[in-house]
């Protein structure tokens, strides 16, 4: 299952992205909800799996800096002292994205589509409303855009 984050957390993330970033990951969602609206349960049953093992900005930003990081400790006892440089530069980036939402690598994963897990949760929720788990929010309809609009609009932030 994702990690849960506060929706203040995707905020600061999405705060820190270019809003043409922020758009073109908002699109690609809706258009992949879309492609699913006329797929079978089970199709969109394994899509829904497959979100549950997306990683989120947040868990691609830690792993990151703590394999730099152990990196540079590690060749720093090893080798020569100067690799200790490395988690000295690292960490202050964690730390910094910890409190501010920003940190160099930031922007770049974004880029490459990486998103929060708010981000992905929207998709995972319209997803699950197009399969019929909730059917008071929407009904079956046979036009062709509807469904995956009101889906959409059911997870609307």
């Amino acid at each position: 299952m994702s990690k849960a984050l506060s929706p203040e957390t995707a905020d600061r993330v999405q705060r820190n992205t270019a809003v043409e970033t922020n758009e073109r990951i908002k699109r690609e969602t809706e258009e992949r909800v879309k492609t699913y609206e006329s797929r079978s349960r089970e199709e969109i049953t394994r899509r829904i799996e497959e979100l549950d093992r997306e990683w989120d900005i947040e868990r691609w930003l830690e792993t990151n800096a703590s394999t730099l990081a152990l990196t540079g400790v590690t060749l720093g006892v090893l080798h020569s002292k100067k690799w200790l440089i490395v988690p000295g530069i690292v960490l202050p980036f964690l730390l910094q994205h910890a409190v501010q939402g920003w940190c160099p690598p930031l922007p770049l994963m974004r880029r490459f589509g990486i998103r929060t897990s708010e981000e992905i949760e929207r998709e995972k929720y319209a997803l699950k409303v197009l399969r019929g788990d909730f059917e008071q929010t929407i009904q079956t309809s046979s036009d062709n855009g509807k469904r995956a609009e009101l889906a959409l609009q059911a997870v609307q932030a």
